[in-house]
């Protein structure tokens, strides 16, 4: 009986709280054609807008939801704000276990960026320099732990790249914008070894 109860409590709660795993993709959704979905300073009405989103706007990233399930850290390119979970629609989850992709990393002090999509192909830019296409050779999760540490190799024409990407806020130091992975990466090749360090999101 007591697990018929506790059952029921878990369908009663919104989507959103039984699944926490973030960050997600979410939809707008239930807002009207001639409206905007505001973003507000913090996760209550009265805190005031700093921005919108487009009543059809697709893709947005949310990197955490507050202890209710009601509302959405939203990762934007100038920086964050809350949105209302109430009028976005969650995209289907990524496998668990699985690095999602596409993924976009990146980190300054030196700059670069590493894009990592579903194809397996990825790519490494780094400001002055030809971009190096690299593919994926293999991608898993540490045995014996829960999904939130990734692992992926790459190989490149002239060397290799290996990532540990780990399921957490970040910051990328300049700007306001959350991170929900971040992101260590190992070149090998052609020079001597670098470690890059920076931040992830599902977006750009």
């Amino acid at each position: 009986m007591k697990r018929l109860a506790c059952l029921l409590v878990l369908l009663a709660l919104p989507a959103a709280a039984q699944d926490l795993r973030h960050p997600a993709l979410y939809d707008v959704a239930g807002v009207e054609a001639d409206d905007v979905l505001n973003l507000r300073a913090g996760p209550t009405v009265d805190q005031p807008v700093i921005g919108t989103l487009a009543p059809d706007a697709e893709d947005v990233e949310v990197v955490r939801i507050n202890e209710s399930g009601t509302w959405g850290l939203v990762a934007r390119p100038e920086g964050r704000g809350w949105a209302s979970l109430a009028f976005l629609q969650r995209q289907p989850a990524f496998e668990e276990g699985t690095l999602p992709r596409p993924l976009y990393c990146s980190g300054t002090e030196p700059f670069w960026s590493l894009s990592l999509l579903p194809d397996g192909q990825a790519t490494l830019s780094e400001p002055g320099s030809p971009d190096v296409p690299l593919t994926e050779t293999w991608s898993g999760k540490p045995e014996g732990r829960l999904g939130t540490t990734f692992g992926i190799t790459l190989s490149a024409p002239d060397g290799r790249a290996t990532a540990i990407v780990e399921r957490e806020m970040c910051s990328d130091g300049m700007s306001d914008r959350p991170y929900g992975f971040a992101v260590e990466v190992l070149l090998q090749g052609g020079t001597a070894p670098r470690l890059l360090s920076g931040c992830c999101s599902l977006a750009r």
